[in-house]
């Protein structure tokens, strides 16, 4: 690979982890928020925060098929840094008093982000487990296939992952607080809802991984080294 190829590899690297990590943080500050997603077929009751969830292993399945495990795992434990920042800047925020003027009141702000530091905690207890697995499951499916069935690795590693990730966050989150019937329910739509979508994303994982090859002359199931 000659220096403008690598220089052009280095900067999706970058992007697709500046994504990640945007997404990561996003989900986390506003985990807080319960919503009802109707689909037709079934109405989903989740944290505002599986919305954008997804999108963080669309883009680590992005990265283990191009940039394989190593690289990968360094964007995951980047993730985490940037969860332990976040935590730091928002508990900061709150040390200090609102003047009178301001938009936003110490009320609201310990309304909006008072449970954060627990959301956080218990997002980051289940984060890196669950992806780390999801892409250790990823490249464990692509040696047993030899870079074959992209399908099977993208959807096998993130709807399991999915599981334990969506396990680990609600009984952190509302042990003690909420009963196992409810903590139940909310394990089934949250995962429920994050398999779905991990069915649904297979055709863009795809087309993603035709263009970059494509971009990088790289063969099907080849690695950027």
């Amino acid at each position: 690979m000659n220096r403008k190829t690598r220089l052009k590899a280095d900067k999706l690297y970058l992007l697709l982890g500046a994504l990640f990590i945007t997404a990561l943080v996003v989900c986390n500050l506003i985990a807080n928020k319960f919503v009802s997603v109707d689909l037709g077929f079934y109405i989903f009751t989740i944290s505002a925060g599986v919305l954008p969830y997804p999108i963080t292993f669309l883009i680590t399945d992005i990265l283990s098929e191009i940039y394989g495990q190593k690289k990968t795992n360094q964007v995951v434990i980047s993730g985490f840094a940037a969860l332990l920042f976040t935590m730091f800047i928002l508990w900061v925020g709150g040390q200090f008093n609102a003047i009178d003027t301001s938009p936003v009141s110490d009320g609201v702000y310990k309304s909006a982000f008072g449970n954060s530091t627990r959301v956080i905690f218990a997002s980051m207890a289940a984060y890196l487990v669950a992806q780390l697995v999801d892409v250790r499951l990823f490249h464990f499916w692509k040696r047993l296939t030899n870079g074959r069935m992209l399908w099977l690795r993208n959807n096998a590693s993130t709807i399991l992952s999915q599981l334990v990730d969506t396990t680990l966050v609600v009984v952190v989150l509302f042990y003690g607080k909420e009963s196992w019937e409810t903590m139940g329910s909310y394990i089934q739509d949250g995962w429920f809802f994050k398999a779905l979508v991990a069915l649904i994303d297979t055709p863009v994982i795809y087309l993603l991984a035709w263009i970059i090859r494509k971009q990088f002359k790289l063969k099907f199931g080849q690695e950027i080294s």
